[in-house]
């Protein structure tokens, strides 16, 4: 179940194959959770598969799913792009791109067929992947007094927090990954502590 703080995304890379009247349909399933490693999967695709006719491909990147986009590459308006952003929206999924790339077999398949074959393939690659919950962290920089230490290590242990960064000194900084939903509660324990600087990425 999704929560304020949770998406659903992939676990890791996939592929899966689809043919349809000698075309073949190479479709391949990457997290992502940025436009450039968008740019950087499909170079290494293109780059691979250079003899194929098409690269089309669909993303969705942000835990409110504010960043996508589907691409046709060459195929009719609508026929390859779109099935593949379908696939990604129908399982609830966000940081993921998914790209299909179309060996031609001599006979066209109409719009229709098009449609249903950049469809299945995508839905190929995402059931042969695992999707898995995962939570929005945000970065957190504490700058504390050394004599606050053991009060710190006290609200990292009791809530399991992942330390990033650290510098132990007469000022002290450590960098800590703290999951949204718990933000303000961990915040306001942080800024009870003696000389404690804050600050959120």
């Amino acid at each position: 179940m999704e929560t304020e703080d949770t998406y659903l995304t992939l676990l890791n890379d996939s592929e899966g194959l689809y043919k349809e009247k000698g075309s073949k349909f190479l479709s391949f399933a990457f997290p992502v959770s940025h436009e450039d490693e968008v740019k950087e999967k499909l170079e290494f695709l293109r780059k691979k598969y250079y003899n194929a006719r098409h690269h089309c491909y669909a993303y969705v990147i942000g835990k409110d799913k504010e960043i996508f986009r589907a691409n046709d590459d060459g195929e009719p308006n609508h026929s390859a792009g779109d099935p593949i952003l379908g696939q990604i929206r129908s399982n609830q999924l966000t940081n993921v791109l998914i790209v299909v790339v179309r060996y031609f077999g001599g006979v066209k398949l109409g719009v229709g067929g098009l449609i249903s074959a950049y469809r299945t393939a995508t839905a190929e690659a995402i059931s042969n992947n695992v999707i898995m919950e995962a939570i929005v962290k945000n970065r957190v920089n504490l700058q504390f007094d050394y004599l606050s230490m053991n009060d710190v290590m006290k609200i990292i242990k009791d809530y399991n927090l992942e330390i990033i960064n650290q510098q132990f000194d007469n000022d002290c900084k450590i960098t800590l990954l703290v999951r949204k939903g718990l933000l303000n509660e961990i915040i306001s324990k942080l800024e009870n502590l003696e000389g404690a600087e804050i600050t959120i990425d």
